[in-house]
């Protein structure tokens, strides 16, 4: 976790989705790891300790890439982009398309590639948030619920994460908890498609 803060600090550009994936374990995938012996293993889990392990691994990806994708006009306001420079220039676009703010078609393509591994990440996790102690699936579902809610938010402003911030709003929020509740009532034996 520590090394991640230090990349904040020395490193404003990802080459590849290698060198980001490698900060988003730093920052976020260390927390997902740390957090298993805290909430716990359900003693009738179906699963092994690493899939649980792998998966909590798997939402702080998907929870760092949620932010740094909401969070792209900040970001460059500041200076950096958190984007993948190779992937930029596969949908032709490059630092000055994300500096000038401006939504257009190549973005939204190059969005809807972001948004999609990051759903990806979290398809990965629910397998573990359903296999953990029946006290601590509950936040997690509403973890992944609300992430990725910030992910149809983004596509809700036409992918203008340039000069809007994507959030969702409390009424959503209250009732997707019910949702994630439920979820967490699920038997760790199931598994949801």
């Amino acid at each position: 976790m520590i090394e991640g803060m230090r990349m904040d600090t020395r490193k404003n550009r990802y080459a590849n989705f290698e060198e980001l994936y490698l900060y988003c374990y730093y920052v976020a995938g260390t927390v997902g790891l740390m957090s298993v012996p805290v909430m716990g293993i359900a003693p009738e889990s179906s699963v092994s300790a690493q899939t649980i392990y792998d998966s909590a691994l798997y939402l702080g990806i998907g929870n760092q890439l949620t932010n740094i994708l909401r969070d792209v006009g900040e970001d460059a306001s500041r200076g950096r982009v958190y984007l993948p420079q190779d992937e930029l220039m596969k949908f032709g676009l490059c630092d000055k398309d994300v500096f000038s703010r401006k939504v257009s078609n190549d973005w939204r393509e190059f969005m809807k590639e972001q948004i999609r591994r990051a759903r990806f990440y979290f398809d990965l996790a629910e397998q573990g948030a359903t296999q953990l102690h029946k006290a601590s699936r509950w936040p997690v579902w509403s973890s992944l619920m609300l992430y990725r809610m910030i992910l149809d938010s983004i596509e809700s402003n036409d992918y203008d994460n340039l000069t809007k911030r994507a959030y969702v709003g409390r009424a959503k929020k209250l009732m997707a908890l019910p949702v994630a509740y439920t979820r967490s009532l699920s038997n760790p034996t199931v598994v949801f498609p």
